[in-house]
């Protein structure tokens, strides 16, 4: 009896030892699955967030590039404007020069008139006064001849004269009287004449007075429309400013999301690319390098503040350098040209002062992505250049005497012929960079 319980109580066990062996195999098969499907569910996850970020992405690209042709549409609006108002104020001027040029002839024919006037009146006061000396005259030859047909006949009686003499006295006397009365019938008819001749120069004179106001009104009118337009016209010149800023930073958010931000290797790669962008020769890139910062070997040795460079330049100088974190005290820029004279504060490979380089910052960004640019770097620097020689007409032609005029543009701001040697210094380094990079 013992024996079939011991031999049951086995068999038990044996059977339980089975259940709990299959059930633990089968959960840890269980447990096997889990974990496989856990990673797959993580990384479907993470497909479907790479998924939506992507799709985020690229939403955010076609905004970026639909704001910038809404903005570059606006601009070109704002441009033709401006075109607009600059020609009214090319035809407010040519009025302006016409309308002086009348106001000046208006005023000479009413100086010319005046004159005249002048003149005339001296005329009468001179026949004025020949008059009254002919009218004394005659008043003195009336008594003389009255004197003189009463003298016969006292003549006779007293004995004193030959009567024949007397007539002749009379007649004399009576000629010179007709001639004087004809003299001053003329002066007269003179002064009539001369009085006559001096009203009409002062109407003349009144109808050039009366065109010389209408004149100077249409002038002080013209004057204030100048003033109107031209006010216009900088507000235009602002406001594309300010859409050229807006589509640079654009731009270079657009890059950012595209990925586009150019860093060139070596300075041949900044040429390159900065010749691409601009349409200026490479080897006319390569040779103003040369000569003004010999290939980016020498780009300044000098603090800003031993540059001796304006005040103004310095708090333009300081901004650049904090929108780029760098310290200002200690970036180098060009040197003075000489112990006593000049100013230095060129900054980088392409030597642009920091006011210069103020004005191209947008057209930077637009072309190498990066914002703020930097004088300091490759690309912007080298693209800076290319941007400043490219404003030259012919340069993006490859004309040889354009570049030497871009060239002296670049070093003083004139093609006046006294800085000859420096064009054709940078021309000659044209052709034979190569020699400086072997």
């Amino acid at each position: 009896m013992k024996k079939m319980k011991r031999k049951s109580a086995i068999i038990l066990t044996s059977v339980l030892l089975t259940l709990v062996v299959f059930i633990y195999l089968n959960v840890k098969e269980n447990l096997k699955i889990i974990p496989a499907r856990a990673e797959e569910a993580v990384e479907n996850f993470s497909d479907s967030e790479s998924s939506t970020e992507k799709e985020k992405n690229e939403k955010k690209i076609d905004e970026t590039e639909e704001e910038i042709e809404e903005v570059e549409e606006e601009k070109e609006e704002v441009m033709e404007e401006k075109k607009e108002l600059e020609q009214d104020l090319g035809q407010i001027q040519n009025f302006i020069y016409y309308t002086q040029k009348e106001i000046n002839k208006t005023e000479s024919l009413i100086g010319e008139t005046e004159e005249t006037i002048s003149r005339k009146e001296s005329e009468l006061d001179f026949l004025n006064k020949k008059n009254a000396i002919q009218k004394k005259l005659l008043g003195q030859l009336i008594r003389e001849t009255y004197y003189s047909k009463r003298e016969p006949s006292i003549g006779i009686f007293l004995g004193e004269r030959k009567f024949s003499q007397m007539l002749g006295n009379i007649d004399y006397l009576n000629n010179l009287q007709e001639r004087i009365i004809f003299l001053i019938g003329n002066v007269k008819k003179s002064k009539e004449k001369i009085s006559g001749e001096k009203e009409e120069l002062k109407k003349i004179k009144s109808d050039h007075q009366q065109l010389l106001n209408v004149k100077s009104d249409q002038q002080e009118a013209l004057a204030g429309d100048k003033i109107q337009t031209q006010s216009k016209i900088n507000e235009k010149a602002a406001t594309i400013q300010q859409l050229q800023s807006k589509i640079s930073k654009l731009k270079s958010s657009l890059s950012k999301l595209l990925g586009k931000n150019y860093d060139a290797k070596d300075i041949k790669d900044a040429a390159r690319f900065a010749s691409k962008a601009t349409g200026v020769r490479k080897d006319f890139i390569m040779g103003m390098l040369v000569v003004e910062s010999d290939l980016g070997r020498y780009t300044g040795g000098c603090t800003y503040k031993a540059s001796r460079m304006s005040s103004y330049r310095k708090k333009i100088f300081k901004d650049i350098c904090e929108d780029l974190d760098y310290n200002y005290k200690k970036m180098k820029v060009s040197c003075p040209p000489s112990k006593y004279s000049g100013t230095g504060g060129a900054m980088g490979v392409a030597q642009f002062m920091p006011d210069t380089w103020a004005g191209y910052e947008s057209s930077i960004v637009s072309v190498t992505g990066h914002n703020p640019p930097d004088p300091w770097n490759l690309t912007d620097g080298v693209t800076a250049m290319a941007l400043k020689l490219a404003k030259v007409p012919g340069v993006t032609k490859h004309k040889k005497s354009a570049e030497k005029n871009a060239a002296k543009l670049y070093l003083s701001g004139t093609t006046s012929s006294k800085y000859d040697w420096y064009g054709e210094r940078v021309l000659y380094w044209a052709e034979n960079y190569k020699k400086l990079l072997d």
